[in-house]
C-alpha cells in the first residue's frame, strides 16, 4: 500500500544521490577501478584526506535533499485517488459486480468493538474462559490486516513480501519479543515458505502461520494478544493451538449466530457510514445500460436493510443479479453447490434455478454456475471487493475478470506520506543509501570508520521510521 507514495520518494533520493558528483569533474564511477583510490580534489603530491572528503559529499548529498523536498512536496499523491496497476478503458467494462461489506457499505469503528466484546464474552460463556480476561478492552491501534500470526508459538508479527520477519514487530501478548529471542526462536529472521499459509491459511506445516487480511480480523488479532497476555502474566500453562482455534470459532459464531447483525440492525446509524455518494454512483451506472451485480457473504434481511439505508428502498431495482451467504472463497472454486432462491420472508426455496433473475435474491452457487447462467465473462466485467485474496485474486487468474481492490487503510498511509516530515525522512534516507553505494569502493581504514557511521545512521533512522508509519504493527511500537 506505500508503494506509491514511497516511489516518490525514492525517485527523489536517487536524483539527489546522482547530485554528488564531485565539482573537480571525476564521476564516482571513476573510482571502481583497482587500484587506491584518490579523492578527486586533492593536489598533486598531498596525502589523500579521504575523511574530508566522504563528509564533503556527505554534505553535498544533504544540501542537494534539502533543496529536492520543496518540489516534491509540489507534487503529492492525492489520498482521495484510484491507483491502477494495470491499464483499462471503463468504455469496455460493460458488468459491474460489488462486494457488500467494506465495499458498498462502511462501517464505523464501533463495529470491531463490538465483535471484540461478542467474542470475548463467547470465550468465557461458552470455552469457559477466566471471566477476569472481560478486563481487556479494544485497541484499535494495536493490529493492521496483513500480519501473520504462529499459531504454535503464540506471536504476532509483520513479515514482509520476501518472507523476512520485521524485527521490532514481533508481539507476544501486548509485549515486544526481543529481537534476539526471535532471532533465536526462528534460526535468523527468514521464514520459509512451506511454514507460511496460502490464500486461505493453510500450510504444508498444518497451519503454521495464519495471515489476517480481512478487516474483520482486526478484532481477532486484538483478543488473541489479549488473551495471550492474560495467561502469561499470571503464569498459566496452556495450548496456544487451543486458544487460537477458540478464539477463531468465537468470532465466527458473532457472525454465525448473527450476534453481529442483530446488533447492527438495532442500531444501523450507529454500526454503518452513511455513504450519499453511492447511490449517485450505482444509478449512473445503470442509467448507462451498465449490468450489476452483489456477491456477499452476509444474509439476506441484513443486506437489505443496509442497502435501504444507505441507497434506498428501491436498490434492489439497480441490480441485476443479487446472491447472498455465497460461503467466499469456496464460491469460486467450488463447483458442487447449486443456487437456491429466497423468498421475501427469507424462506429458501427448492426451485431449480434456470435462471438468475431481476430482483430475485439467491443464496449460495458457486461462480462457474454464474458464469453459466450470465454468461459474464474474461475482460468486461469489473468486480470491486475488499479482500484481495478471497474476492479478487482467483477472479483475475482463473477467469480473467477486472478487479478493483477497496483499500480503506491507504487513505490514511498517503495522508502520513503527504507530511513534510515524511517525505524529508524518506529522501534523505534513499539519498544516504546512494552515497553508501557509490563511496562504498574505498577501502582503506579512514573511509571505512565513516562508512559505518553513515551505515549506523541509515539504521536508526529505520528503526524510527518504522516506528512511525501507518504500516507497522500498532501504535505501541
Amino acid at each position: 500500500m506505500a508503494t506509491a507514495a514511497a516511489a516518490v520518494a525514492r525517485r527523489a533520493g536517487a536524483r539527489a544521490a546522482a547530485a554528488l558528483l564531485s565539482a573537480c569533474g571525476t564521476a564516482a564511477r571513476g573510482w571502481r577501478r583497482a587500484g587506491p583510490a584518490r579523492p578527486l580534489c586533492t593536489a598533486p603530491g598531498t596525502a589523500p584526506d579521504m575523511k574530508g572528503y566522504l563528509w564533503e559529499r556527505y554534505r553535498e548529498a544533504k544540501r542537494s535533499t534539502e533543496d529536492l523536498v520543496p518540489s516534491i512536496m509540489n507534487n503529492l499523491l492525492n489520498p482521495d485517488a484510484i491507483f491502477s496497476n494495470n491499464e483499462m478503458s471503463l468504455s469496455d467494462i460493460e458488468i459491474y459486480g460489488f462486494d457488500y461489506d467494506y465495499t458498498l457499505v462502511f462501517y464505523s469503528k464501533h463495529l470491531h468493538t463490538l465483535i471484540f466484546n461478542a467474542a470475548r464474552d463467547l470465550l468465557i460463556n461458552e470455552h469457559r474462559y477466566p471471566v477476569e480476561i472481560r478486563k481487556y478492552e479494544y485497541d484499535p491501534n494495536f493490529a493492521i490486516r496483513g500480519l501473520h500470526y504462529d499459531v504454535q508459538r503464540a506471536v504476532l508479527m509483520k513479515i514482509d513480501a520476501f518472507h523476512y520477519i520485521q524485527l521490532g514487530t514481533v508481539y507476544r501478548g501486548l509485549s515486544v519479543v526481543p529481537d534476539e529471542e526471535v532471532i533465536e526462536m526462528y534460526e535468523g529472521s527468514h521464514v520459509p515458505l512451506e511454514q507460511m499459509s496460502d490464500f486461505y491459511g493453510k500450510s504444508s506445516h498444518g497451519n503454521t502461520m495464519k495471515q489476517f487480511m480481512d478487516i474483520f480480523s482486526l478484532p481477532e488479532m486484538s483478543l488473541l494478544s489479549c488473551v495471550n497476555e492474560y495467561f502469561l502474566k499470571n503464569n498459566i500453562d496452556y495450548e496456544p493451538v487451543h486458544l487460537y482455534k477458540d478464539v477463531k470459532d468465537s468470532i465466527r459464531d458473532v457472525h454465525i449466530k448473527g450476534i453481529m447483525y442483530r446488533a447492527i440492525e438495532a442500531d444501523i446509524e450507529k454500526y454503518i457510514c452513511y455513504a450519499e455518494q453511492t447511490r449517485a454512483v450505482l444509478a449512473k451506472l445503470a442509467d448507462h445500460g451498465k449490468k450489476m451485480f452483489l456477491i456477499t457473504n452476509s444474509p439476506s434481511s441484513f443486506v437489505d436493510k443496509g442497502m435501504r439505508y444507505i441507497v434506498g428502498k428501491d436498490w434492489r431495482d439497480l441490480f441485476d443479479v443479487v446472491i447472498v451467504q455465497a460461503e467466499k472463497p469456496n464460491f469460486f472454486n467450488d463447483k458442487r453447490r447449486p443456487f437456491r432462491k429466497v423468498n421475501e420472508k427469507g424462506v429458501l426455496l427448492w426451485d431449480k434455478i434456470h435462471k438468475l433473475q431481476k430482483g430475485q435474491i439467491y443464496k449460495q452457487g458457486n461462480l462457474y454456475e454464474f458464469l453459466k447462467l450470465t454468461g459474464w465473462r474474461g475482460s468486461k466485467v469489473l468486480y470491486f471487493g475488499d479482500h484481495i485474496y478471497s474476492d479478487l485474486a482467483d477472479l483475475t487468474l482463473k477467469h480473467g475478470w477486472r478487479t478493483g481492490a477497496i483499500i480503506p487503510e491507504l487513505r490514511s498511509e498517503l495522508k502520513i506520506m503527504n507530511t513534510e516530515q515524511y517525505i524529508q525522512t524518506m529522501t534523505w534516507l534513499q539519498t544516504l543509501t546512494g552515497l553508501l553505494e557509490q563511496m562504498q569502493v574505498h577501502r582503506d581504514a579512514e573511509s571505512q570508520l565513516v562508512l559505518q557511521e553513515w551505515k549506523k545512521e541509515r539504521k536508526e533512522m529505520r528503526w524510527h521510521q518504522l516506528n512511525k508509519e501507518a504500516c507497522t504493527l500498532g501504535a505501541k511500537l
